[in-house]
């Protein structure tokens, strides 16, 4: 590395530094280029690229269908809003419906926009079919989710600095311990309308529920009349070895949550799904987005689904991640608590002991692997789903060193 490279990463930190908001602590690597799952820095460095942008790469870095499709659009049209039609968003839509089985699909942009949606459509269809009395809806959540960042969301978060300095928060929400189906039924009222869940819980440590959990918790939503919201945001679409992770358990939620990969890594797209029930209590008004269902996002949004579709993504998930979890688990280290996950979505949990995950991340960092540590002790493991398995197996040498040195 020379003095001029290290130079021009130092240059462009420095001018991050000094414009943009500290809400973040990324690893200190420059990236400039990115090709399937492989991305280069501005010194021309090549890494491996083990986080996927938390899930919203599963198809790779600029897969060529993909960008193809929005190369495409952008030549024809981009926006519009929702004031007047186009011609892709309904052919997105239906793909979308027909992959998932729902009747019907609201489209939006962001993860935390999509999980919004959701909340609003429960809520009213809390009270306009269920008959709870105005004000009063409670939908139970569980400690450790992570949902997204606005106002409404961080406030029924279990965790500290995602609350702290951000209030009042909406009320109308009830924490209950993750994985607890004793805990759901107990805290159902007559005002509940809707139990939102991760079914692996992702930013929260890569922590898996126990065996049978949201069976059971299907169940008890079932019994009582609360519609079963998924978010799948980061855990769908092929992430952990099956199309949605709630397939693991033949579990259908009444609300489903997708983002991050339906927009291929190019474009941020995302969607509320849910059966015409749910769906039909909004009217026009009601709910919107300037840029939700536009006619590039649409595109991209198609692309990404069929990619997945046509390639197997999931399958392969399932096939490499499990290869991939018992060869971490083989591996001898005294830093190592356990290995978890679904899929090729794994954490490696760091005892407490060994010190935090982040000194480890900045190791493989430096051996050319970018992983990323969640919740201070878990080193999280999430490559694109068609990942060379020659590369894997590369990895897990660096991977080895790192965590028996």
């Amino acid at each position: 590395m020379t003095t001029q490279t290290m130079g021009r990463t130092q240059q462009f930190l420095e001018e991050v530094e000094r414009y943009s908001a500290h809400n973040y602590h990324p690893l200190p690597v420059v990236l400039v280029r990115g090709e399937g799952s492989w991305v280069w820095d501005v010194e021309g460095r090549r890494y491996l690229d083990c986080l996927s942008a938390y899930s919203a790469l599963n198809q790779g870095h600029r897969h060529p269908r993909i960008v193809h499709a929005a190369r495409d659009q952008l030549d024809r049209l981009t926006l519009t809003s929702r004031a007047f039609h186009n011609d892709r968003m309904g052919p997105f839509l239906r793909l979308l419906c027909e992959t998932t089985g729902f009747e019907k699909a609201l489209p939006m942009n962001t993860g935390a926009e999509a999980v919004e949606t959701a909340i609003k459509m429960v809520r009213k269809w809390g009270y306009q079919v269920k008959g709870v009395p105005d004000g009063k809806a409670e939908i139970i959540v569980c400690e450790n989710n992570f949902h997204g960042r606005t106002t409404t969301i961080v406030g029924f978060s279990s965790e500290a600095q995602y609350r702290e300095g951000f209030g009042p928060f909406t009320p109308g929400f009830v924490l209950i311990p993750y994985g607890d189906a004793e805990a759901l039924e107990a805290a159902i009222t007559e005002h509940t309308v809707g139990f939102l869940v991760e079914p692996l819980q992702g930013e929260g440590g890569v922590v898996v529920p126990p065996e049978g959990f949201l069976q059971r918790a299907r169940e008890i939503c079932t019994h009582h009349g609360v519609a079963f919201m998924a978010d799948e945001i980061q855990t769908g679409l092929g992430r952990t070895g099956r199309m949605f992770c709630c397939d693991w358990e033949d579990v259908r939620p009444d609300v489903l949550i997708v983002g991050k990969a339906l927009g291929g890594g190019v474009y941020p797209v995302s969607a509320a799904l849910a059966d015409a029930e749910y769906m039909d209590v909004f009217r026009p008004g009601d709910h919107g987005s300037t840029f939700g269902g536009n006619p590039l996002g649409a595109a991209v949004g198609e692309a990404s689904l069929q990619v997945i579709l046509d390639e197997g993504l999931a399958e392969r998930s399932a096939e490499l991640g499990a290869w991939f979890m018992d060869r971490l688990r083989a591996i001898d280290s005294p830093h190592v608590e356990e290995v978890r996950g679904r899929g090729l979505m794994i954490g490696v949990v760091v005892k407490e002991s060994s010190g935090t995950a982040r000194p480890f991340c900045e190791a493989l960092q430096e051996r050319g692997i970018l992983a990323k540590e969640t919740h201070h002790q878990v080193i999280r493991f999430a490559p694109p789903l068609n990942i060379a398995r020659e590369d894997l197996e590369w990895a897990l040498e660096h991977i080895e060193a790192v965590l028996t040195a």
